[in-house]
């Protein structure tokens, strides 16, 4: 995976904030699941939880209702994202600004550490990871999930084939897509970090479109930047951009429009 610029991660996603939940129906549907797995585990009553790259505050809202005396807290990059998060809860929730990598909280604060489609915008798992298992308490949980290997190939795929059509050399900078982490990356990087009772599991999603610019406007909009061409921009990048979405409509299309698939990644560990 080449390296991730976390500034632009950060921007992106603070300016996407009001119209995330809009255009996020996988992220929706991963909170469901992500719920029932978290169901499945002690959960005290009063549990101290911490949500990391909690977004606009959907998974702390549904947490909220399902346990009304947890003390929870929300931390994310994006300012927006945390106003965001702040008028949905209501000022009932503790939201901080902070990175994934560096939390900024003392060992052992929380009986669990949750997390859903965030992840994947983390260049390396295992510091992360690290700092997970720092701020929970022994025995505490780490439950969470993020979008692996295989999310947007449809897109990946058609990128590669523009370029080659078009004369352009393929890079990891120029293939328009993310490079994502597969199953086996999240569970050793658990298991570096020293946790316990690891499960990994992946399942595949899909969201159709009517055609392909809608499709990369959605994403977009979602904040995570990962549908524009490399910058520099100019006639040469639209002639690649037009070729890319003819060849989705070839490969991919259907007479009901375009799909686009998300691998989701569950796991879950014990400190």
């Amino acid at each position: 995976m080449t390296g991730i610029n976390r500034q632009r991660v950060q921007s992106s996603f603070h300016r996407g904030a009001e119209a995330y939940d809009q255009h996020t129906p996988v992220q929706q549907r991963v909170l469901q699941q992500l719920m029932q797995l978290i169901g499945q585990y002690p959960f005290a009553p009063n549990a101290t939880a911490l949500d990391v790259g909690c977004g606009t505050g959907r998974l702390l809202e549904l947490l909220g209702r399902c346990f009304p005396d947890a003390a929870l807290t929300g931390l994310d990059l994006a300012p927006n994202m945390l106003q965001q998060a702040a008028v949905r809860l209501g000022g009932k929730d503790r939201l901080i600004q902070g990175d994934a990598e560096q939390l900024p909280f003392a060992d052992s604060s929380f009986q669990m550490v949750l997390s859903s489609s965030t992840f994947q915008w983390l260049d390396t798992l295992q510091c992360c990871f690290g700092e997970v298992r720092r701020v929970l308490k022994p025995e505490g949980r780490f439950v969470f999930s993020l979008f692996g290997e295989g999310t947007l190939y449809e897109l990946r795929e058609s990128w590669h084939q523009a370029l080659l059509n078009t004369g352009r050399e393929v890079t990891e900078q120029n293939n328009g897509t993310h490079r994502f982490h597969s199953s086996d990356q999240v569970q050793q990087a658990l298991e570096l970090t020293g946790f316990r009772d690891v499960v990994v599991w992946s399942e595949l999603e899909q969201v159709w479109y009517p055609d392909v610019p809608h499709l990369l406007q959605a994403i977009k909009r979602i904040g995570a930047g990962t549908s524009r061409p490399p910058s520099g921009g100019g006639l040469g990048w639209r002639r690649v951009l037009h070729e890319m979405a003819a060849i989705y409509y070839e490969r991919f299309g259907t007479p009901d429009g375009v799909p686009v698939s998300y691998s989701v990644i569950y796991a879950a560990g014990r400190r």
